[in-house]
């Protein structure tokens, strides 16, 4: 999707890019819904794209957003622009106070990155994918809402960035689904925000073997490492996570947000900071002649697994 096709959509959308709106942190809290709407009576409303279905239960205020973009719900420029654009359409409702992120396509949550939007593109389209990809994890990691990632399936790399920008992560118990920020095998260094994020979540000793290593942690063992918080059986994920949301709703909004808030903040600013030059390093970087002959082997080698 051209990049004027994007920013045409996001108009209509009515959502204001980063820049333009007040950041998650720094907004007002929303209420909990009135105790004066009885139970069930709230519409559940849904919005789907070509990448991403979203059903909001206004009764309880939260909303799934399910990954249904086969065969490996891979990010590329027209699923991250719909992920930045759903969930600013939730951040923005009153009604919805948490997200549980989850995927429709077996045994993948998110293969990560779409390698083709970073091989053999001009310069102004690596611009528009980078700064999609940092949109992405703006709004997510800087939201107000409760984020719960239902993983039940595999999540290397971007897939793997997307779990760890939520609050809590839950993953199917089986051996065989992995996860990890894997970029150091494709011969790409993560930027310095995923590696922020991978840190608050696990420690820097553990971040720095798994990064250089470009480790893909089986299931239980990303359980061990705390790169998950829980595992469950397949069959019941969902229950469990909509356990944990209701746990994380039981408490004020407020005070969560601004403790949210508290613990992101400068973790976020970071990247504000400097987006514009994270988007010449990226461009620099993917440009570089052995990098895009990394991406091609790697591009070659999936296309005899799938032949």
């Amino acid at each position: 999707m051209a990049a004027a096709t994007l920013a045409r959509r996001i108009g209509r959308s009515g959502v204001l890019p980063l820049c333009c709106r007040p950041p998650a942190w720094d907004r007002p809290a929303r209420p909990p819904p009135s105790p004066l709407q009885p139970p069930g009576l709230a519409p559940c409303r849904s919005f789907s794209n070509n990448k991403i279905q979203v059903e909001l239960d206004e009764s309880s205020g939260v909303a799934m957003m399910k990954f249904k973009s086969p065969p490996v719900n891979s990010l590329s420029l027209e699923f991250l622009t719909e992920f930045s654009i759903s969930l600013e359409k939730l951040e923005n409702n009153r009604a919805c106070r948490g997200v549980i992120i989850t995927s429709v396509v077996p045994k993948i949550f998110s293969s990560g990155l779409d390698i083709t939007e970073m091989c053999g593109k001009s310069v102004e389209h690596y611009t528009e994918f980078w700064r999609a990809v940092q949109e992405m994890w703006l709004r997510l990691y800087g939201s107000n809402m409760v984020t719960v990632a239902a993983v039940n399936g595999s999540s290397p790399a971007g897939g793997c960035l997307i779990a760890l920008s939520c609050d809590y992560r839950i993953m199917a118990e089986n051996p065989k689904f992995s996860i990890g920020l894997n970029e150091a095998q494709l011969g790409i260094v993560a930027p310095f925000w995923f590696k922020d994020t991978f840190v608050n979540v696990v420690g820097h000793r553990i971040a720095e073997r798994s990064l250089q290593l470009g480790s893909l942690h089986p299931a239980p063992e990303a359980q061990k490492l705390g790169l998950v918080d829980e595992l469950v059986p397949e069959e019941k994920l969902m229950e469990k996570a909509a356990a944990v949301m209701t746990q994380w709703l039981a408490l004020p909004d407020h005070a969560r947000q601004l403790t949210k808030s508290m613990m992101r903040k400068a973790v976020l600013d970071r990247l504000v900071a400097h987006r514009e030059e994270d988007i010449k390093n990226f461009i620099t970087f993917v440009s570089k002649e052995s990098i895009q002959k990394s991406l091609r082997m790697y591009m070659e080698m999936l296309k005899k697994r799938k032949s």
